[in-house]
């Protein structure tokens, strides 16, 4: 199955609760961290919902 490399550039401080906890999800708990997700319909949804505070990386 493919594959995103998702990176976190902004910071979660200031961010709702769910935002945040949706991030915990993603595995992004520090700035500048990159993680590698499956390509789901679920994880495009925890995407789009904290587009705001992450870069999708090649």
């Amino acid at each position: 199955m493919a594959t995103i490399k998702v990176k976190q550039v902004k910071s979660r401080i200031g961010a709702p609760i769910d935002q945040k906890r949706t991030l915990d999800a993603m595995g992004l708990k520090k700035m500048n961290k990159v993680v590698e997700l499956q390509d789901t319909p679920s994880t495009r949804g925890m995407v789009a919902k904290v587009k705001h505070l992450i870069q999708v990386v090649d």
